[in-house]
């Protein structure tokens, strides 16, 4: 499902999404560059633990407040939110730039420990036994998964669709991000997505969770879906 922000003076949606104009992206992108090259690795530049930021800052204009996660995009990225039929809850939030998407979801975790490698070794096992590969490397957040999985598409079709899987360990969560699309497979395209990960504040809470459950999310204040024929 797709969401637009309202407009200040009545109820039509905007056109430019929630961050920006898409004219504005080449610019963004530029400017991610510069910030990646000097960019250490690990969760040091974030993504980051509420208890890391400035409580103020989570209210900032370009911060969008989605309950678990509060996320900052770049100009030209698009909102996109997994929401279950039946329950209506938000399952995953996608933030789709040109032909790349971040999907992100976060989970519960033990005080003690991180899960990260754990959930990576469980990924890489699902992904063999539906008839893909899976590979560890090291990226700008330590440890990550290279799938390649046979998809189906609704026309019978079957192809190899590859992702990055990225796992974040912060103090009792687990930030899961998933690299779509061309970021995934083209070096060049993915720092963006990964600088748009970073920006990422999780809010965990202090109420007791079973380890792995998924942490709430919310639509954003001020959403609305997109029409039909735009989506």
């Amino acid at each position: 499902m797709i969401f637009r922000r309202k407009g200040k003076n009545d109820d039509a949606e905007t056109t430019g999404g929630f961050f920006g104009d898409e004219e504005d992206a080449t610019e963004a992108t530029d400017a991610v560059d510069e910030v990646e090259e000097s960019a250490p690795v690990g969760r040091s530049a974030g993504p980051f633990d509420s208890s890391e930021v400035d409580p103020s800052t989570l209210e900032a204009e370009d911060r969008i407040d989605l309950g678990a996660l509060v996320i900052t995009g770049l100009p030209g990225m698009e909102l996109r939110l997994q929401v279950d039929e039946q329950s209506g809850e938000v399952q995953a939030i996608l933030l789709v730039l040109e032909d790349s998407a971040l999907e992100l979801r976060a989970f519960a975790a033990p005080k003690t420990s991180g899960i990260w490698s754990e959930v990576r070794r469980e990924i890489a096992a699902e992904a063999t036994r539906m008839g893909g590969t899976a590979s560890e490397t090291e990226g700008p957040f330590g440890t990550e998964l290279v799938l390649v999985v046979p998809v189906e598409d609704p026309e019978g079709q079957i192809f190899s669709q590859t992702s990055r899987v990225i796992g974040v360990d912060g103090p009792r969560w687990l930030l899961r991000a998933t690299v779509l699309g061309r970021a995934a497979v083209e070096p060049e395209a993915a720092p963006p997505m990964e600088q748009a990960l970073r920006n990422v504040v999780v809010v965990r809470g202090s109420e007791p969770m079973a380890p792995r459950e998924s942490l709430g999310l919310r639509l954003p204040e001020g959403a609305q879906p997109a029409a039909e024929e735009e989506a």
